[in-house]
């Protein structure tokens, strides 16, 4: 891939040193509050975490890593949490020479963790753009236990009922030992929210318990974009969509390089009737994000079908990110009988409704917030057409 005009830079997983247990998910943590950091700076062009993470535990040269994320800059580094303190080395690189261009070495009390993320990210940013001022910062948990307990349940939320159920418990917890805790209050909403869209959970209370927990999240800290994107998300299901493009346009004004906004703008860009603009905002998902989970390729796939692509539509879905989540499925359907190949279709209706029982055509009309009419219209016919109860 072509490099971004801005300086473009990969954190790579640190990698976690010691026998300390739970080593390896603090590590994993670090990387991911650093990748979410430098993200929020405008002036550089940032790798979403579900990427980078691709590599953990490969042996790859820096120069092979660099050229298939598109980016010129690779942040490396090794973490030991011992003892109540915290070792950090981190160095960042220029794969195109392999040239060091910033090396450090943090060695402090585990209490000051959130301090040394701020560092990093301050140098960071001073090496490859200089000085400028930095993004306002966000509001940092108070309790270690909690900031843990949502690491571990960011990997946890859209995996599976089960594990979502799993990633529930765990930031109820958090927000427990940590109620101004922001980042918390923001992903339980969307476990609600993922709930009763993926996984077959009632609507109600789910969806205001949602709507709750992404408000307060806002308020606890206004900072911080992924709190603006689920708002601008659920107000959306909400059709509250005056409200939700605000809270859209400010998580993009705080983080430009966060690609799950983008993937969730070109989802409803569609429903909004605007294709074109939801395949550009797909572009731009993807190529902050080049290997991303399931829900990026739905998006895509989501795409395509309303811009009658349905051969497209039915690639994104075979992807093994996609077909394993079973909502897939409906639209794999649709798109399948859009094609004139109902056998293929009818299949596929029935295995969506192996876990989804009680799904109808007037609940998914009910449920999807279309703004646009000859869209929605369109999506019924496809799912009617392959076989699924009005």
């Amino acid at each position: 891939m072509p490099l971004p005009e801005k300086p473009s830079i990969a954190v790579l997983p640190f990698a976690g040193v010691g026998d300390e247990p739970g080593q390896q998910s603090f590590a994993d943590g670090l990387t991911e509050d650093l990748i979410t950091d430098l993200s929020r700076t405008p002036g550089l062009f940032v790798i979403a975490r579900t990427s980078v993470f691709a590599y953990k535990g490969l042996s790859r040269a820096a120069r092979d890593i660099a050229a298939d994320l598109g980016v010129r800059y690779l942040l490396e580094g090794r973490v030991r949490r011992a003892a109540g303190r915290i070792r950090i080395n981190a160095h960042l690189v220029d794969a195109s020479s392999g040239q060091q261009i910033w090396s450090e070495r943090f060695d402090r009390e585990l209490v000051d963790i959130f301090s040394v993320q701020d560092e990093v990210t301050e140098q960071i940013v001073e090496a490859l753009l200089g000085r400028l001022r930095m993004a306002p910062q966000r509001v940092r948990p108070r309790s270690l236990e909690a900031y843990e307990l949502v690491v571990r349940a960011r990997k946890l939320i859209d995996d599976s009922p089960q594990t979502a159920r799993e990633a529930h418990l765990m930031l109820s917890r958090a927000i427990g030992l940590d109620p101004d805790y922001a980042e918390a209050h923001r992903w339980l909403a969307m476990n609600h929210w993922l709930g009763w869209l993926l996984w077959g959970e009632p609507v109600d209370p789910g969806r205001g318990r949602a709507l709750e927990l992404a408000r307060k999240a806002v308020k606890l800290d206004p900072n911080d974009a992924g709190c603006h994107w689920v708002l601008g998300n659920l107000l959306t299901y909400e059709r509250s969509f005056a409200e939700a493009d605000q809270d859209f346009s400010k998580a993009i004004e705080l983080d430009p390089n966060d690609a799950d906004i983008w993937a969730t703008l070109s989802d409803n860009a569609v429903l909004a009737g605007r294709v074109w603009e939801s395949l550009e905002y797909s572009r731009k998902a993807f190529r902050l994000n080049p290997f991303p989970g399931c829900l990026y390729y739905l998006t895509l796939a989501v795409a395509h079908y309303a811009n009658r692509d349905y051969q497209a539509a039915v690639v994104s879905l075979r992807r093994e990110e996609a077909y394993r989540n079973t909502s897939s499925r409906r639209f794999s359907a649709a798109s399948l009988a859009q094609l004139g190949r109902l056998e293929e279709a009818r299949s596929e209706v029935e295995l969506f409704l192996i876990s989804n029982p009680h799904f109808t055509i007037r609940h998914f009309i009910a449920t999807q917030p279309f703004r646009d009419n000859a869209t929605r219209d369109h999506f019924v016919d496809g799912l009617r057409r392959a076989g699924f109860p009005d």
